[in-house]
């Protein structure tokens, strides 16, 4: 052995951990954003919630990953701490499946097989699957394709690792040191602090069990050393959730706490079991050689078993995480966070622009629900109501620069290019949605004018207003659907409304100016009308902008040019366009 062998496995764990980070980084792209929707919606049941814990981090090839955004959802109030129980056990058993995928390292140098053994052997398999790969990184046109040829490459770089790292320790473990350190780790405190100490380095529990697999084919693994060191990377697995939560909601440190006190108690038990079997009867196989496919199975074997102990105890995991960080006397229990938005999140840029959306949604809700507040001032004007109407203001202008900045982050995140036009899209969303709280609160203004000067419209004029105001209502609507559904049915859905917006105001514009040279309605009050008709008309016009940047986003029209598609709709628009313009002209007609 020579020093060259130390550096030829560091760099094998080197090519391993890209391999892994590769591999996640390239199915976590693949996902689509779906990731954030199961773990979001599929926790209702104990059963159903570990079954897309597992499937969810099989994909991301880290539990630590899965919890950290258990953590970062339940900090957000999307996801309750019970639906954070049943995931937390699956990621478990689903960070399980890299060490069972690391397995076929074990065919290695196993002579000829025939055609399948030695087309699944790591060296050949690693070569197709990096020729595969890099054609389609460098050829692919679509994005998903490029992902595919990144999960690709993940893999060959993984296997490449891995049978790097055991031809590396080979020779190593004909040292005397390197089988005595293995007897002094069959200390179970020791084996376990190991394996936590290199699981807390790796920031991985996977990567740890495949660095003990690669020391497997060396010979000098024993069961005796391999069990405590497993135990350990169970708990090391814990560190990142537990740090990721300490400047979290309490219930997100709760579901940090889960995730420790699921496996710190499992492994206690599993200790307490293998141990007193040990010493009392004893295992035929505790001083034989530890193999990658038995420390596969043990490490799946040890997370399935301690799930199905802890199915009918799910309750007690939440109980004492809530006995650990306790509610004070008096303090409201629910502490649900209104912004949606964690920089955890930022790891997985699908979850993080789904969360995204969630806030630019809510700044369009709460838009909507001042425009909605200030529409009954003119029917009764009410302080409270105008008090309650500002502070929501306040709330849209926070979150527009608390989503701008978090977009800027986002922005850094090595985003695809159909990620990057929807964040694109967001930041003129954000603008666009506060400026329809801006404009709404100009007509709550000329409400306060009126009040103060205790003038009134007549009662054609309020309902033209009311008229109006319903049309707005609705494209409003129309423009937030579009924006949480991002489908281009419903982005297509605004424009005919908005035309027929801009009819009514040209038309009520009309009607007033005649009732003016009739005497009917005096100047100085209709000053205010025409006001209120120009900010009507101006928030329409930002409705419109909403959905032609979210059909901007959209790959098919990623060229899209507003006044030239806007233009083309007016002039030369299709039959159902012009059919939806009718529709909306009756159903708010001023006559």
């Amino acid at each position: 052995m020579s020093v060259f062998n130390v550096i030829a496995a560091v760099g094998g764990l080197a090519f391993f951990m890209f391999g892994m980070n590769t591999l996640s980084t390239g199915l976590e792209k693949a996902s689509g954003g779906l990731m954030e929707k199961v773990l979001a919606k599929m926790s209702g049941n104990i059963f159903t919630s570990i079954f897309f814990g597992a499937v969810v981090t099989a994909a991301v090839q880290s539990s630590t990953a899965t919890t950290v955004i258990v953590i970062g959802l339940v900090n957000a109030g999307i996801l309750k701490l019970r639906g954070a129980v049943g995931i937390i056990m699956g990621a478990n058993i689903g960070t399980t499946m890299t060490a069972q995928i690391l397995r076929l390292t074990k065919l290695e140098g196993s002579g000829d097989g025939g055609f399948f053994i030695n087309f699944i052997k790591p060296t050949n398999l690693s070569a197709m699957l990096a020729i595969a790969g890099i054609l389609l990184i460098m050829f692919a046109k679509r994005s998903r394709k490029k992902n595919i040829g990144e999960i690709l490459m993940g893999v060959s770089i993984l296997f490449t690792g891995m049978t790097t790292m055991r031809a590396a320790v080979e020779p190593m473990a004909q040292l005397d040191i390197f089988k005595k350190i293995f007897e002094v780790l069959q200390n179970p405190l020791l084996g376990i602090l190991t394996g936590a100490i290199v699981t807390v380095c790796t920031q991985s529990s996977a990567a740890a069990v495949g660095i003990l697999q690669a020391i497997s084919g060396s010979g000098a693994l024993l069961f005796a050393s391999a069990f405590p060191i497993i135990m350990g990377t169970n708990i090391g697995t814990c560190v990142t959730p537990l740090l990721s939560s300490l400047n979290s909601s309490k219930n997100a440190k709760r579901a940090g706490l889960l995730h420790f006190y699921f496996n710190l108690i499992g492994t206690i038990i599993f200790l307490i079991a293998i141990y007193t079997i040990q010493y009392t009867v004893g295992w035929s196989f505790w001083n034989k050689e530890f193999t990658t496919g038995d420390i596969a199975n043990f490490h799946t074997i040890f997370n399935l078993v301690v799930t199905a102990i802890f199915i009918p105890f799910a309750g007690v995991l939440e109980k004492l995480a809530c006995l650990t960080v306790r509610d004070k006397p008096g303090e409201d229990e629910e502490e649900l966070a209104e912004d949606p938005l964690d920089e955890r999140f930022l790891v997985t840029p699908n979850v993080a622009i789904a969360q995204t959306r969630e806030a630019v949604v809510q700044m369009g809700i709460k838009a909507q629900k001042n425009f909605k507040a200030v529409r009954t001032l003119y029917d009764k004007f009410d302080p409270k109501t105008v008090e309650k109407i500002r502070e929501r203001e306040d709330t849209i202008d926070r979150l527009e620069d608390r989503v701008g900045q978090y977009l800027i982050k986002l922005n850094d995140c090595g985003l695809n290019e159909e990620e990057s036009r929807e964040v694109t899209a967001y930041f003129h969303l954000i603008s666009e949605f506060e400026r329809i709280g801006d404009y709404s609160i100009n007509i709550l203004e000329t409400a306060e004018t009126l009040y103060d000067e205790e003038m009134q419209f007549s009662e054609d004029a309020v309902r033209e207003l009311h008229i109006t105001f319903d049309a707005i209502s609705e494209i409003i609507e129309l423009a937030i659907t579009a924006t949480k559904t991002l489908d281009t049915n419903d982005m297509i859905e605004v424009e005919p409304l908005e035309e027929v917006v801009d009819r009514i105001v040209e038309e009520l514009k009309s009607i007033h100016i005649d009732r003016a040279k009739r005497g009917v309605c005096k100047v100085d009050i209709g000053v205010y009308f025409l006001d209120i008709l120009t900010n009507v008309e101006r928030i329409s016009d930002h409705c419109s902008n909403i959905a032609v940047y979210l059909l901007a986003s959209k790959q098919q029209y990623s060229t899209l040019k507003k006044h030239e598609y806007l233009e083309t709709l007016h002039k030369n628009g299709p039959k159902t366009y012009e059919e939806k313009i009718e529709a909306y002209a009756a159903k708010y007609s001023i006559s």
